[in-house]
């Protein structure tokens, strides 16, 4: 029985100053790193996803690129493969984590399972090799990627906690909404600090 932390898209684009950037997020990436070092024995994997969107077409549809994003499943162009946008947030650790995975290659993809490791794998095969049975949620954004990854690793069999104090959301209505509906599909809700 093995616990993974997923983190969840903490990157440029999704932080203060980037093109989908979150209230919230920049703090919320120190605080994951800060987390990690300071509990290493609570897990047995790191895994970390990016979103990583073709940068000379639409990503299925994903991005606006003609007319105004409708910010539901329209968006402004973000985390283009190979731009700084795209890469992890400066206060993220990346030495602490184990798994990258790389999502939405010209598609839209919210889930961690929607994508893939660097080795070519799907998150179900390495989270099977390495017996993990418990997943910790954090990252960005709450009622978006970590909603979506979340509900994936419930309804891929695992137990789900998400840690309510290292997420950032693109709204707080929205935000508490996703929260609940973690909660009343099965997750555990509760700060890290708990």
């Amino acid at each position: 029985m093995a616990r993974a932390l997923f983190i969840i898209d903490v990157q440029n684009d999704f932080t203060e100053g980037g093109a989908l950037g979150v209230e919230g997020g920049a703090a919320v990436a120190s605080a994951i790193t800060e987390h990690v070092r300071e509990h290493p024995e609570d897990y047995d994997v790191v895994i970390a996803s990016r979103d990583w969107h073709d940068p000379d077409n639409d990503n299925g549809g994903h991005f606006a690129l003609e007319g105004d994003p409708d910010f539901v499943a329209t968006w402004p162009q973000h985390c283009m493969a190979g731009t700084d946008g795209a890469e992890y947030h400066p206060s993220i650790d990346t030495g602490l984590i184990d798994i990258h995975v790389r999502k939405g290659q010209g598609v839209p993809a919210y889930s961690i399972f929607e994508g893939t490791t660097d080795d070519g794998r799907g998150i179900v095969t390495a989270l099977d090799e390495l017996g993990v049975t418990e997943v910790d949620v954090v990252g960005i954004a709450t009622d978006y990627c970590v909603r979506a990854s979340a509900l994936d690793a419930l309804a891929a069999g695992r137990r789900v906690r998400v840690l309510s104090d290292l997420v950032a959301g693109v709204a707080p209505e929205s935000s508490e909404a996703a929260l609940r509906e973690l909660a009343a599909a099965g997750a555990t809700v509760e700060p890290a600090t708990a």
